[in-house]
């Protein structure tokens, strides 16, 4: 009875993986025989954990082309949804914010100038990119030192035109505010 145990013990390790040789790179040859094929990328080569691998790979990336897709069919609906409010807010607009609302959308600084005092500023030539960048942020700028000046013109009683002086103390609650930065430079005498 014992050697019929050894016997199927021999013959179970024989199906197992020999020492030098994983099972999953072993393939049967034609004639009966083992023949190693390390490295082999038939199917037969694979084994079940990387084929879950692939199967798990294929499924995360189908999974991220749908949360791109889900991503770009919100953002075209919420910019839909944006030009409808904002068609409806210009709707309601009266005669005189329509047509402020208009020289507003028409308004740009001079892309020539803007570029010509970036570079006098750095010393070194600007992509178009930066001269339009540039550009917007001017136009911020100035809209938030006019809106200022037209507050202190309404606190101060006067009515528009601003003046100079509605400018310079626009500017000045800004700095205070910390919503400028300080132009003059402060020298240091002692460090």
């Amino acid at each position: 009875m014992a050697d019929v145990v050894n016997l199927s013990e021999i013959s179970n390790k024989s199906e197992k993986e020999t020492p030098d040789t994983p099972a999953e790179h072993r393939v049967k040859k034609e004639d009966g025989g083992d023949e190693d094929m390390k490295g082999a990328e038939s199917p037969c080569a694979l084994g079940v954990s990387e084929r879950e691998e692939n199967s798990d790979l294929a499924l995360s990336a189908k999974k991220v082309k749908l949360e791109v897709k889900e991503r770009r069919e919100k953002k075209q609906k919420v910019d839909e949804d944006e030009i409808q409010k904002m068609q409806i807010l210009v709707s309601s607009f009266s005669e005189e914010q329509l047509n402020r609302y208009e020289m507003y959308r028409r308004s740009a600084f001079p892309k020539a100038a803007i570029k010509r005092l970036i570079q006098s500023i750095t010393g070194c030539s600007v992509s178009q990119n930066v001269v339009i960048a540039m550009s917007g942020i001017a136009k911020v700028f100035v809209g938030e030192v006019v809106e200022e000046a037209l507050d202190v013109c309404e606190k101060w009683g006067e009515n528009p035109p601003l003046q100079p002086r509605h400018m310079r103390e626009a500017l000045r609650r800004l700095k205070s505010r910390g919503q400028l930065p300080d132009s003059k430079h402060k020298k240091i005498l002692f460090s």
